[in-house]
């Protein structure tokens, strides 16, 4: 009898819960055609959350397809408008604390923080099988790109960078065109910008100044040396010190020198050379500050021949209102590239100008006919705005299961094409026992060691020492 009753109280524990199975509905069918509910959307953190990052954390929001879960910013009063606009999302002021206490409920990281700190934010996501977004440019130094590129592969997380005209149709139109051999074979590339737009080439400030109390300074240096606090350093002029950015190039140069490396596979750079503008504190003496960013340099880096070039590939960087000389087949009253920034693709054939984020290309001269090219490459849905949507798409899909435009394995190498460059500039720049070693130098590169194996000083810069307790440890 006893055993009459257990079996009937299974039988009737099973049945209701099979009745219970066949009354759920699930809940985006509940929603109506297209709902797709909160629990199975891509659950964000996002790290550097105003200005910039205000701007990354809505881009993902309005994809549809994710929910921001938490906020981290070391600046309340910076963060004010997207905790706001986010009120269901939990605020933290350190992303050690947020990813230690949260991990479980993260899905994706985003990181829009000042260069220094990218890549130890980003490498401790990944670290937690966390995929992640990072603001342009991926690092500070050379050997971090290297570090975030690896750790990629190894921890099998969807990645991006910031550099939204990687998306764009711009660079796949260009790519066609020269798939098509509009431009015959290359002879090299120019790009450049009117950055920087913040101060440059000048003394650090002596005047003392008081910590905002919305700010907290010691976790706003991060992997930085401890400095008092100055005015006007946070939340944008940090861009022009190397402590913490990496100058005009690091602002614009992922933006500007994509186009190049996808449209011709280009990878690390073999050699480098740079000129850079200098600043006088009077009529007389040269003024010498090696903690900030010139006010404007032209580097030239070589690459490697690649299946796509008969040759090695030299690009010309320039910034601070340097420009190329404007080629003949422009007209007098063309735009040159936007105006401040510009991409300008020399061939064998012809010639390729495109704007900033390699949007509006054409074939000069402009009033000339050229054949119709077919499309090849399949264009990425919203153009550079779907760059956003795409990386937030990828990571539901999963490592492996989607192309993305920007991933670490095409932008670390090209971060670290970019600071390559940065160190012909700081070598330049750089004053050795009252001279300038490095102002008439090619640096040669050697990409297995990571060094520059003719000019040892700018080697420092390669991999900066951090300050302790935020060190990055990874092996290669």
């Amino acid at each position: 009898m006893n055993k009459n009753k257990s079996s009937r109280r299974e039988f009737l524990k099973t049945s209701a819960l099979a009745a219970v199975g066949l009354s759920i509905v699930p809940r985006h069918v509940l929603g109506g055609k297209g709902f797709i509910a909160p629990s199975d959307k891509l659950q964000i953190a996002g790290i550097g959350v105003g200005g910039k990052g205000a701007s990354d954390i809505t881009s993902f929001y309005d994809s549809g397809k994710a929910n921001i879960a938490y906020l981290c910013d070391v600046d309340t009063k910076r963060a004010a408008d997207t905790v706001k606009k986010f009120p269901k999302a939990k605020f933290y002021t350190d992303f050690r604390e947020m990813l230690d206490k949260e991990h479980k409920h993260i899905d994706a990281v985003s990181v829009s923080s000042p260069d220094h700190n990218h890549a130890i934010q980003a490498l401790a996501a990944m670290e937690l099988g966390k995929h992640v977004y990072v603001q342009k440019p991926l690092t500070h130094d050379i050997w971090e790109a290297r570090v975030l590129t690896d750790a990629a592969k190894k921890y099998k997380v969807v990645t991006q960078m910031g550099n939204q005209g990687a998306s764009g149709d711009g660079v796949r139109q260009m790519r066609e065109w020269v798939d098509a051999g509009l431009i015959g074979d290359l002879v090299e590339v120019y790009s450049w910008t009117d950055r920087p737009v913040w101060p440059q080439g000048i003394a650090w400030p002596q005047q003392k100044a008081s910590v905002p109390s919305t700010l907290d300074w010691d976790k706003w240096l991060g992997t930085a040396p401890h400095v008092d606090y100055i005015d006007n350093l946070v939340p944008f002029n940090w861009r022009g010190w190397w402590a913490y950015g990496t100058g005009a190039l690091g602002d614009m140069g992922c933006h500007n020198m994509e186009a190049p490396f996808s449209i011709y596979g280009l990878q690390y750079v073999k050699d480098v050379q740079a000129s850079v503008g200098t600043v006088y504190v009077d009529e007389f003496k040269r003024g010498y500050f090696p903690e900030s960013c010139p006010p404007s340099s032209h580097a030239t880096l070589t690459f490697p021949k690649t299946d796509k070039t008969t040759g090695d590939v030299k690009i010309h960087w320039m910034d601070g209102g340097i420009q190329p000389q404007r080629p003949d087949e422009l007209e007098p009253n063309e735009m040159f590239g936007d105006g401040g920034n510009g991409i300008l693709f020399v061939g064998t054939k012809g010639k390729m100008l495109a704007d900033t984020y390699a949007a509006n290309p054409r074939l000069l001269p402009t009033n000339k006919e050229y054949p119709d090219v077919p499309q090849k490459y399949e264009r990425v849905k919203g153009g550079a705005n779907g760059h956003y949507a795409q990386w937030v798409e990828g990571c539901i899909a999963g490592y492996g299961n989607m192309e993305m435009s920007a991933p670490f394995e095409i932008s670390g190498p090209l971060t670290e094409a970019l600071l390559m460059a940065n160190l012909a500039i700081r070598g330049a720049d750089l004053r050795v026992d009252g001279n300038y070693p490095g102002r008439n130098l090619k640096l040669v590169w050697d990409n297995n060691q990571m060094k520059v194996t003719n000019f040892e000083e700018v080697n420092q810069f390669v991999k900066r020492d951090y300050r302790p307790g935020w060190e990055i440890e990874y092996k290669l």
